[in-house]
Formats: C-alpha cells, structure tokens, sequence
C-alpha cells in the first residue's frame, strides 16, 4: 500500500488507521475538522511524504495532523521574512 485517496464522504480516520505502514507514501483526504482523531494514525509511516489536503478549512486539518516538524519549518521560513 504506497498511495490512498478518500473521497469526501470520509468523515474521519481513526487511531492506528496507517500505523505501521511503512510503505506508504501518499494519503489523499478531505479537509474537515475533525478528520483525524488520534496522533498515532501516521505512527510507523516513515515514508509519508505528501499528506494531499482537499477543500475546507486547511489550518485546522493541518494542526490535527501533528505534522509539529512542518510547522516549524514553516514558522522559521515566515519569520526569516
């Protein structure tokens, strides 16, 4: 399993969903609050590399991720601004 794509009607991911599935590569899901439920559901997914937000609100779906690595980055880059 190296790519999976939601479609809208997904309503959330639970804990685990993906945890340890280390070939996964690529999720595509839909932006809502509320999708992503627990912090472990990416755990073990070492080679996630693009995390594909579709329509609604993307700040909170991204801070749901715990995706804390890119949004340092990110806070870094606009400070350097």
């Amino acid at each position: 399993l190296t790519d999976v794509k939601f479609g809208s009607k997904l309503e959330r991911i639970e804990g685990g969903a993906f945890l340890d599935c280390p070939f996964l590569e690529r999720i595509t899901i839909p932006l809502k609050d509320g999708m992503i439920t627990h912090d472990n559901i990416f755990a073990g997914c070492d080679n996630l590399k693009h995390v594909d937000l579709v329509q609604g609100e993307p700040l909170l779906t991204i801070a749901a991720l715990q995706l804390e690595e890119w949004r340092n980055d990110m806070n870094e880059e606009i400070d350097s601004i």
